[in-house]
């Protein structure tokens, strides 16, 4: 997630790493490259402040969030949420696993976690891409960048 996010972002920027985990490894790299990161995690850094969306709404250049999109209840309102706390031009990162087709999710490793109650396929993020506005990527097989349009911009 790292390098196909600094490839697209311009240094100073500002970062926020949803769903960081009990070790915030990622935002520490960030930290490291010299760009300014705050966290969330719901159960191990639930800091509401850094995601409240009238106070922080338009300030991050980036946003990742690495292996929590599966293990979302309402992953369109979440992700939403999330690229409204974009700057215009911001880029989300999603990294998760990717469903290929039906006859393949059936016997798919992925669904076997019961903590996984969210999939995803390239059509879901080329959907919401196109209700938002933004233009996707799709960086490898499991990072999905999602960028917001600058002001006046269309995709």
């Amino acid at each position: 997630m790292f390098d196909p996010v600094v490839a697209r972002i311009t240094p100073p920027a500002r970062g926020l790493d949803f769903g960081c985990g009990p070790g915030p490894v990622l935002a520490e790299v960030f930290t490291q490259a010299g760009y300014t990161m705050a966290v969330y995690d719901l159960y191990f850094a639930k800091h509401d402040d850094v995601i409240d969306s009238e106070q922080m709404a338009g300030q991050y250049d980036f946003i990742t969030a690495t292996e929590v999109a599966e293990h979302l209840g309402e992953p369109g309102a979440v992700l939403r949420h999330l690229f409204a706390l974009l700057r215009p031009g911001g880029v989300l990162g999603v990294m998760t696993k990717l469903v290929k087709d039906q006859e393949s999710f059936k016997t798919w490793h992925y669904i076997r976690d019961r903590t996984h109650i969210s999939f995803f396929s390239l059509a879901t993020f080329e959907w919401f891409a196109g209700q938002t506005g933004g233009q996707v990527e799709f960086v490898g097989a499991d990072v999905v960048l999602l960028r917001k349009p600058l002001r006046g911009e269309a995709f």
